[in-house]
């Protein structure tokens, strides 16, 4: 079996698991997550906090942009180009100035500001899993590695603890985060120790 049909059937194992997890039990790890998050000094220290929107079952990380905006920080959410397959962050003020664009995704509108990079900014990553190194099992589509590509700040995955496991199959683009961050702390990844 090569990488993409691993990948593929893993997305598929760990699609259904992640479909099993009761309500409220979700809502209590999605709750410790980020608290978690926002413990962190990458958390604290970064002045620009980019999200994702929650669909499909992924972690609920809402409660890290009202933590965001409470203290000040600036907070972006991603508009994908569908054609070439890559990502923008827009700054937003509210959650209310997201509407449903690509993939029936909430996004801000694209005239709202972009971000523009800086090293003191935070970077939400969501998946299916992920493992010890950083390295990620998405959707798929390549959206995150490209943007991660020319990313400075730090990359940070949120998975549930049951779903961080030693090592995913790995493509030559796939990109791994810094910090992994679950319900049960966080693991710094090789990728952040080889940035210092």
């Amino acid at each position: 079996m090569n990488t993409k049909e691993e990948k593929k059937a893993l997305r598929a194992e760990y699609r259904r698991r992640r479909a099993e997890i009761s309500e409220e039990r979700k809502r209590e790890l999605d709750a410790r997550i980020c608290r978690e998050i926002t413990s962190l000094a990458c958390f604290r220290f970064a002045d620009t906090v980019l999200m994702y929107y929650p669909i499909k079952g992924e972690i609920d990380i809402t409660p890290v942009a009202a933590e965001a905006f409470a203290r000040g920080k600036r907070v972006a959410y991603p508009i994908c180009d569908t054609e070439s397959r890559t990502m923008t962050f827009r700054y937003v003020e509210s959650l209310s100035e997201l509407r449903e664009g690509s993939y029936s995704i909430p996004e801000p509108h694209e005239s709202a500001p972009a971000f523009d990079g800086g090293e003191h900014a935070l970077c939400i990553i969501p998946a299916f899993a992920f493992d010890k190194d950083g390295y990620r099992l998405g959707y798929g589509g390549g959206y995150y590695d490209r943007f991660l590509k020319s990313f400075v700040g730090t990359a940070l995955g949120a998975v549930y603890s049951e779903f961080l496991t030693d090592a995913l199959p790995r493509g030559y683009y796939d990109i791994a985060a810094s910090v992994v961050v679950t319900e049960r702390g966080s693991v710094i990844t090789n990728a952040e120790k080889e940035k210092k």
